[in-house]
């Protein structure tokens, strides 16, 4: 029953990988193999001889020898305990995502957009990639490429060169989102899970990812696509909001909160996710009331949002299917761990690798796995990886492998379109192709995961 279970997730991953050539959304086989693989397990529960307990992170010893009545309630606690740690991470993205579509409700992001007044393209792809760099670790990497490509559209007329900055917010976006605790999913999985602290994850990926960022930023400017000068779009004459700075600080800065939030209350990050979303949501309907004003200027930007409220309008707006998605592969992946493969397969890891020799060679050979990792995520999508390094590795808050992880899992996406959440919607929102990313940008990203995960193990030595 073991080797089906496998096999159904293997066959689910291969669905999700080619999403785009049996045009499939990816969500779609990841609810169905976790739901088959749980399912399966409930039918099997007398055939397996051992089980992980998830809030021990260790195998029980007399697993085999229970009834079938305590094999099944076990069975839904862990289930149960699963699905909880799960639901704090959807919880805390739902959030996120509704602040910064209220924000951008009230055009909030067109501030960043005025600040562009110059057409040098060596400048723009450093402000780009800044800002990629800075946003993705206070919205996550995934938004702020949204807003990034959003505002480059309206900036850039030409598409065949907005593309190459598109690859470039890709590499920034994913560099900025792996040293905060909501940057990336990834890294967010890991905060939420006790392995990485706020203090620490900026203390030893800051310089890494910063990198990270640089190295493929500046040869990027040498190359001819960014040397010159380009044409600008013409600004739209659409009245600004008086409210957009306003909400652009207040919701950024109320995201920020959250880290802040936990370290004083001890309380799971999606609380104060939701006292933030709460105090962005009160400001959010005050402001729409005094927002329209009754004149033919303003008639259409009425006609379009008086209907409902700004949180219900942005509600409405956020990435479902992306929730969804990682509803269906983090309970996937929690069903192979339950089984204890997760965990069988890294003690394996361990012995045939030579993770458990003598210090230094341990730590050069787990670098390796840990690099292979990030590889392994510019193929298959990083989530899963992390959820499975969870179930694999025991190791205790801060130490060393799991910044390493982070790391790895943030950047090294970035290789492939279809390595990371930021690749796979700047994909669809400039029609990338595969193999000219794969052509032209995938190098970029490799040396700057080369560059940052160096500066990584130098930093490690140092504290």
């Amino acid at each position: 029953m073991e080797t089906v279970i496998i096999l159904v997730f293997v066959f689910g991953y291969l669905a999700i990988t080619l999403e785009h050539n049996i045009k499939i959304d990816k969500l779609i086989p990841a609810l169905v193999m976790m739901a088959i693989s749980w399912a399966l397990i409930s039918l099997g529960i007398d055939d397996f001889s051992q089980w992980f307990d998830s809030a021990k992170h260790s195998l029980m010893e007399n697993f085999g020898g229970l009834g079938h009545e305590e094999k099944m309630h076990l069975m839904e606690e862990t289930l149960l305990h699963h699905l909880g740690k799960t639901a704090e991470i959807l919880v805390f993205l739902l959030g996120a995502m509704t602040i910064v579509e209220i924000i951008d409700y009230f055009d909030g992001f067109s501030t960043i957009k005025s600040a562009v007044n110059f057409n040098s393209r060596k400048k723009l792809l450093w402000m780009f990639s800044i800002l990629a760099f800075i946003l993705s670790a206070i919205i996550d990497n995934l938004t702020a490429t949204i807003v990034l490509i959003s505002i480059l559209q309206k900036i850039v007329k030409d598409r065949s060169v907005r593309i190459w900055y598109a690859g470039l917010i890709i590499i920034a976006a994913n560099a900025g989102g792996a040293w905060s605790p909501i940057g990336d999913v990834t890294t967010t999985m890991l905060w939420i899970g006790d392995k990485v602290s706020t203090g620490k994850l900026f203390i030893y990926l800051f310089i890494p990812s910063l990198l990270c960022m640089i190295v493929p930023t500046f040869i990027a400017s040498l190359l001819q696509p960014f040397k010159g000068t380009l044409e600008l779009q013409e600004a739209d004459d659409k009245p600004k909001n008086k409210f957009s700075s306003t909400m652009l600080f207040l919701g950024l800065g109320a995201i920020v909160f959250v880290p802040i939030f936990k370290v004083i209350t001890h309380l799971p990050p999606y609380v104060g996710m939701m006292l933030s979303l709460g105090v962005v949501a009160i400001f959010a309907e005050i402001y729409s009331n005094s927002k329209f004003a009754i004149s033919a200027a303003h008639a259409e930007e009425h006609d379009a949002h008086a209907s409902h409220s700004p949180v219900h309008y942005s509600l409405s707006k956020i990435e479902l299917p992306s929730i969804l998605f990682f509803l269906g592969i983090l309970m996937a992946v929690a069903a192979l761990e339950s089984l204890g493969i997760l965990f069988g397969f890294a003690d394996s890891l361990k012995e045939n690798i030579g993770l458990v020799g003598t210090e230094p060679a341990g730590t050069i050979v787990s670098d390796l796995v840990v690099l292979l990792l990030g590889v392994g995520s510019a193929v298959i999508d990083n989530v899963p990886l992390v959820a499975a390094s969870l179930g694999m590795f025991s190791e205790p808050l801060d130490n060393q492998l799991w910044h390493f992880i982070a790391y790895s899992a943030g950047t090294g996406g970035s290789m492939l379109i279809i390595g990371s959440a930021a690749g796979v919607v700047a994909m669809g929102m400039e029609k990338i192709d595969f193999f000219w990313y794969l052509k032209k940008i995938s190098w970029l990203a490799l040396v700057g995961f080369i560059a940052g995960a160096i500066a990584f193990m130098a930093t490690r030595a140092i504290f």
